[in-house]
């Protein structure tokens, strides 16, 4: 559960931030804020009544004053109503605002994310099936619905917790051992009768609260900030291994279907030494998930967005393997119309929910595009060859006939000089000139970025020639030709001499 929009860990160290020494009580000479600090309380309160949590923890934060004031109950009060959906009433609960806004936001937090969190589930589960430890307990009292067996409790440690009657169990109890006197409940009927006994969901709410005032919260502390740490991948794992058979078979197929992978890394798929960030890493969209990226770090809509994205993914897959296309072209539409999909949505996904009919929408348009591009290139392997020009992914996100043009005067550059290599004029040139030079000239040539990087006659080469083919300029044609004959002549005379 996300309540805010700034990041977990701000919200989880400001959140510890309890007591008034962590602060400084002098203000450096010539603070702009000093006309701030003069009002009075009563200001400072109204101001800040206008700030969301988090802001009014990170104020609190600044200085010893206004520390204090941001600590103000009926500050605490409202963001208690808005967050949790109950009133804060100072008169039946003994614990303030402030802590008992940080302990329900963690426990809240917890619970609401069990299904993904084994750390939580092993401090529930592990003593079934005897019940959890007291401290636990006392949160699940909150709870209407506790994927846990029947309470087995005294009467005595039931009234407690609870806050019932001991007349109202004995009146109500399904079940008991008079030996030990241990009665047995369902979860759901106990809530039900602290709704009752105590009057409202506040009420109960309340009385939780005053019963963990005493109690030492460092281990739900604790499990908070792993929660922190850990909850993008602890829920991408779940939702990636946890789906019924026939769903997670169709997943894992449409996951792994035309993305170059390791099969040996993959051969683990849902096992304890799957390496779930390599997995997490074959798709851009789980890549970004998996580092928190996705609709301002909400891990619930991030993995909506996700799940949508698969989706589409499928029907992508099923139009595609409808086409009369052969194995490469249907794997190369597919991995550029993905490409074109994340480019145009990045953004997007970063701020909020995707839908699948909006994947599927803009999936339609960058197949569109992919196959123009298919068009152009003639082949497959010119299609490799022009992907990794900037036109080619602009063409992709914008759709711009310009960009269209400039990667096919990028294909009729390169075929002018492979022609001019092969003229019968340049004969003595092609026999002796070096491999490495002479497959820069060849048409089918990918030239890599790494090449244009150094010091050598083949980087300085390969730089010249990727600005003639990018920009059209005849004097970089020229500084090609002239390179590429003096190397010729250069080694003749190497020939010549031995």
């Amino acid at each position: 559960m996300a309540l805010f929009d700034k990041s977990w860990e701000e919200q989880f160290s400001l959140l510890r931030v309890t007591a008034m020494d962590e602060h400084d009580d002098t203000d450096p000479p010539g603070n702009y804020n000093t006309c701030l600090l003069h009002l009075s309380d009563e200001i400072l309160v109204l101001i800040l009544r206008q700030l969301d949590a988090i802001s009014l923890l990170r104020v609190g934060s600044t200085c010893r004053l206004l520390f204090r004031v941001c600590s103000c109950n009926s500050l605490w009060a409202q963001h208690f109503q808005a967050s949790f959906g109950v009133p804060y009433a100072s008169a039946t609960c003994n614990i303030i605002a402030k802590n008992a806004f940080r302990l329900l936001f963690m426990w809240r937090t917890l619970y609401g994310n069990l299904h993904f969190n084994r750390s939580l589930q092993e401090k529930l589960f592990a003593r079934i099936p005897l019940p959890p430890l007291k401290y636990w307990i006392q949160w699940l009292v909150l709870e209407e619905c506790v994927p846990l067996p029947s309470v087995r409790l005294p009467c005595a440690e039931i009234e407690h917790l609870w806050g019932i009657s001991k007349t109202v169990l004995e009146a109500k109890v399904k079940e008991t051992n008079k030996d030990c006197e241990i009665f047995k409940f369902e979860w759901k009927t106990l809530y039900n009768l602290a709704i009752t006994h105590h009057g409202s969901t506040a009420m109960v709410v309340h009385h939780v609260l005053n019963q963990q005032r005493s109690n030492d919260h460092t281990e739900l502390e604790s499990m908070y900030h792993q929660y922190v740490q850990c909850r993008f991948q602890w829920l991408f794992t779940y939702w990636l291994f946890r789906q019924p058979p026939p769903f997670n078979r169709q997943l894992r197929a449409i996951y792994l279907q035309w993305i170059k992978h390791n099969k040996r890394k993959v051969s683990t798929w849902g096992e304890s030494l799957c390496d779930v960030r390599y997995l997490a890493s074959l798709h851009r969209i789980t890549s970004d998930y998996w580092r928190g990226r996705l609709a301002q770090g909400d891990e619930s809509v991030g993995i909506q967005t996700v799940e949508n994205y698969f989706s589409m993914c499928k029907s992508l897959v099923a139009w595609i393997l409808g086409r009369d296309w052969g194995r490469l072209k249907r794997r190369k539409v597919y991995e550029d119309t993905l490409e074109g999909v994340y480019l145009v949505l990045r953004r997007e996904m970063q701020n909020k929910l995707i839908e699948h009919e909006t994947f599927w929408q803009v999936a339609k348009i960058q197949m569109t595009r992919v196959c123009t591009l298919e068009e152009t290139a003639a082949n497959y392997v010119n299609w490799k060859m022009i992907e990794m020009l900037p036109y080619y992914r602009l063409y992709l996100v914008s759709g711009n006939a310009v960009y269209l043009a400039h990667v096919k005067g990028f294909l009729r550059r390169k075929w002018l000089v492979h022609n001019w290599i092969h003229l019968e004029e340049n004969a003595w040139a092609l026999q002796v000139l070096p491999d490495e030079f002479y497959s820069l000239l060849e048409f089918d040539t990918k030239i890599s970025q790494d090449s244009l990087h150094g010091d050598s006659l083949v980087s300085q080469l390969s730089r010249v020639i990727w600005l003639y083919l990018n920009s059209g300029q005849v004097l970089y044609l020229e500084v090609v030709k002239g390179m590429v004959l003096q190397c010729a002549q250069a080694h003749l005379g190497c020939y010549n001499l031995s």
